[in-house]
Formats: C-alpha cells, sequence, structure tokens
C-alpha cells in the first residue's frame, strides 16, 4: 500500500462522537511497535470561567486537504506506518473529544514526535474554528500556536510580501518545522 492508503483524515459531523477505537484499529499492525495518539478534550474551566461547550465550524474541503498535507509532511520527516485524524465540527459538551490523532509507527520515538507534531500544525494551520462557551458568555478563540506563527511572520500576521515554505526536517527529534521566507518578488510563477 502507498502511504495514501495509510493515512485515515475525517472530519465528523455535528452530534456525533469520535469512535476512538476506530481510529487505532486503523493504524493498528504487526510492524508497529508503537501507537502514539492525542484526544483533546473539551475541559470544564478556562481562567476562572465555567465552560459549557466548545463550539467549532470548519471549511471542510480546505481542512481535509490541509490535514492530508500535514499528514504527508509528517510521513516525510518520520518512519511511521499509519495516520489517522479526526475532528468534529458542532457542539462538543465538557468532557467529549474534540479531535483525535493516532500515529503507528515501528518505533515510539517517530510515532510520538509525529504525533506532536501533527497536533501542533493542526493548530496553527487548519481552517477549522473554535468558540468557547461558558456559562456567562462566549468568545472565539485563536489558537496560540496561529497566533506565534502569525506575529513571527510579521507583527500583523499579514505575510502578503513573503512566501513561506516549511522544508522537512534533518532532526527526528524535533517537532517544529524549519521555515524559509522568500520576498515574494523572488519566487518565479508559471
Amino acid at each position: 500500500m502507498n502511504s495514501e492508503d495509510k493515512t485515515l483524515v475525517e472530519i465528523i459531523d455535528e452530534n456525533k462522537q469520535i469512535d476512538l477505537a476506530k481510529y487505532i484499529n486503523y493504524v493498528s499492525a504487526p510492524q508497529a511497535g508503537a501507537i502514539a495518539t492525542f484526544s483533546g478534550t473539551t475541559r470544564d474551566t478556562f481562567e476562572g470561567k465555567t465552560v459549557v461547550e466548545l463550539r467549532y465550524e470548519a471549511y471542510v474541503p480546505m481542512a481535509i486537504r490541509n490535514l492530508k498535507s500535514i499528514c504527508s509532511s509528517a510521513r516525510s520527516s518520520w518512519d511511521l506506518h499509519s495516520i489517522a485524524v479526526a475532528h468534529r465540527v458542532g457542539s462538543v459538551p465538557v468532557g467529549e473529544i474534540s479531535v483525535f490523532i493516532a500515529v503507528s509507527a515501528t518505533h515510539r520515538a517517530d510515532a510520538l514526535d509525529a504525533c506532536k507534531f501533527l497536533i501542533a500544525e493542526l493548530k496553527a494551520s487548519v481552517p477549522i474554528w473554535k468558540k468557547e462557551v461558558y456559562s456567562n458568555g462566549e468568545v472565539w478563540k485563536e489558537n496560540t500556536e496561529f497566533l506565534e506563527r502569525r506575529f513571527k511572520h510579521g507583527k500583523d500576521g499579514s505575510c502578503c510580501r513573503r512566501k513561506i515554505k516549511t522544508e522537512a526536517r534533518d532532526i527526528k527529534g524535533c517537532c517544529k518545522p524549519k521555515v524559509k521566507e522568500e520576498d515574494a518578488a523572488d519566487i518565479s510563477t508559471s
């Protein structure tokens, strides 16, 4: 099987829970000595406020394309067997899972590093938006990873004069991609 056959990316419809066993079974294989998972769960408080639920919206076609691209980047950096990523949209009550990632590899370091990379990249670049609903109000939230990347590449977040390229990492233990900036004038478009 090619790597595309070993990658499962899904955006889960509103009011459906993520089936953890489905994704763990998907990445399980006799040659995989490690399975790393990440489960993002709605917690009951944030900065002293009582959280009632999270609400997610997504531009689904682009979110799926971005997630597949992130999975491909992970494969180019670590020796992975299978990847599964699921993210819910709609209301996610306290205690329920909004995002789940499972990664299998021959060795644990690859699985763990790739899993950490996948959630960080998802939060930084995938068009999925989160609203926190409190007992006394609600607010749209920007992920820390998104804000850090935005301010790293321009004080106001605009990158209109630069084109950003993510390059494969040489170091297996590093979860942050190397980023190369080029002036738009230096990049030929064909």
